[in-house]
């Protein structure tokens, strides 16, 4: 079982708030003390945080499900219920967050980026804070408030400086377990790799030390862009690489040539390209390096027209040539080697030097505010919103006084108008969450709740007795 995975769902569940406690002060010198119970803690967040020393997405591939610490109840003596810790949830850098449709909604690109996936509920009010000068024995509390949960999906580009692209079976994986500490699988058959290989190349010493990352891409054939073979789905790890080592076969075994082998490979980059949009950073304006491999295979005429540029064809838009002439190199004799990781540290340290830092971004998420009517298709009428479910979430809708405090609620909100403008009438079934009750233009909002539909109950802390 492969240990790298790079895309997997992933739960997230806010913790849910505290419930407000229903409680009043009864001491030997005061038998009719005022209310005194206490509000409930919020849930904690769920942050999905990017860490480099997180190297896939294996954690959550058996294990989809991460949800935060609920909030404690509140309890009499106005003592306040304990909010839940937040629940970070570390991902790889370079993790790309989107929604069940595909909208991207965050991009964590370097270490220590963090986006909110699910908030947590807020906590209900104690009926401390509903005394007033017309309710001085008030004997209801607010339920707390649900955390948010929603399924996001995770998609890992890796973050190289260098990608090393070309057809399956040029020797990549050879070259990558001779350059660096990487040992990816090796076979004399396509499609050997068939996830993406890290290996770090240390070159010089003391003060002229320098480190890059180089990546080894699965093979690409012809059609990759649209999914072909391994597809796109290997052809974004080369998104954020810094350079580009193009790999041509120079074997007199190669299916086609290393000519007709370049053009294909930067066709379907630049096919890649057009999937991506516009936005995204051009691939084929990526610096690169064009090497040919197995050289120590290569016949002496092949090898002369290849070093000598004949072999490939012209760059388009190019008033200065092709700069450095392509390499020919030999990954298991070690010839050429050196030369092409010279050309790649220059490359990489230019890269590095324009580059300010990773292009990622964060969606934000305003939170909608006020309330919405939609008719669902028994035709009875359903209020969304937030603070529309906040304002009948208390602990007992069967007492006058609470209910008394839903119809202000409700009615400051304008939720009767709302229901007008949608096309409620006398009668109809309105729903607000749990409640159920019926519209009345008369006395505006009738909140009765049904017998056959009553108010669902969270389990909550002690309640003391009504003076």
């Amino acid at each position: 079982m492969s240990n790298f995975v790079d895309e997997c769902a992933l739960n997230v569940r806010g913790g849910d708030g505290g419930a407000g406690c229903v409680s009043f002060r009864r001491e030997s010198h005061t038998p009719m003390g005022g209310p005194d119970g206490g509000d409930g803690g919020s849930g904690g967040d769920v942050w999905l945080v990017a860490d480099r020393n997180v190297a896939s997405l294996l954690a959550f591939r058996d294990h989809p499900h991460r949800r935060a610490a609920s909030g404690s109840h509140g309890s009499g003596r106005k003592r306040h219920g304990a909010s839940g810790p937040d629940l970070e949830v570390a991902v790889p850098v370079g993790t790309v967050v989107r929604d069940r449709d595909g909208e991207v909604l965050a991009d964590l690109p370097g270490h220590g980026d963090r986006w909110l996936a699910a908030a947590g509920g807020v906590g209900g009010k104690g009926n401390a804070k509903f005394l007033s000068n017309r309710r001085r024995a008030p004997a209801f509390a607010e339920q707390g408030e649900a955390g948010e949960e929603r399924w996001v999906w995770l998609d890992l580009k890796l973050l190289a400086d260098v990608a090393i692209i070309g057809f399956p079976n040029v020797g990549k994986s050879t070259l990558i377990a001779r350059i660096s500490a990487a040992r990816p699988k090796i076979g004399d058959y396509p499609f050997t790799t068939l996830e993406p290989q890290l290996g770090v190349v240390r070159l010089g010493e003391g003060t002229d030390a320098f480190e890059m990352v180089v990546a080894d891409v699965p093979g690409l054939i012809e059609g990759a862009a649209e999914g072909r073979g391994l597809g796109h789905r290997f052809l974004r790890h080369v998104e954020r690489a810094r350079v580009l080592l193009v790999l041509c076969d120079l074997s007199p075994t190669a299916v086609t040539g290393p000519a007709e082998q370049y053009s294909v490979l930067i066709d379907e980059l630049e096919r890649y390209q057009v999937r991506l949009g516009s936005d995204a950073a051009p691939l084929v304006e990526r610096p690169r390096v064009v090497a040919g491999s197995r050289s120590d295979l290569a016949t002496a005429e092949a090898l002369e027209s290849w070093c000598e540029g004949n072999e490939l064809p012209p760059e388009p838009d190019a008033d200065e040539g092709r700069g450095d002439l392509p390499l020919a190199i030999s990954a298991v004799t070690g010839k050429g080697v050196d030369r092409l990781l010279g050309q790649l540290r220059r490359q990489v340290e230019q890269a590095r030097t324009l580059e300010s830092k990773p292009e990622g971004f964060v969606t934000l998420r305003p939170v909608p505010e006020g309330v919405r009517v939609i008719r669902r298709d028994d035709a009875s009428f359903e209020v969304l919103g937030r603070a529309a479910l906040r304002a009948v979430g208390f602990s007992d809708l069967t007492q006058s006084e609470a209910l008394d405090e839903a119809r202000r609620r409700l009615d400051r909100l304008g939720v009767d108008r709302a229901l007008a403008r949608a096309g409620a009438r006398n009668g109809d079934v309105v729903h607000i969450g749990a409640l159920t009750f019926t519209y009345d233009t008369v006395d505006e909002l009738d909140v009765q709740p049904f017998d056959e539909a009553p108010v669902e109950q969270r389990d909550g802390p002690s309640r003391g007795g009504a003076p």
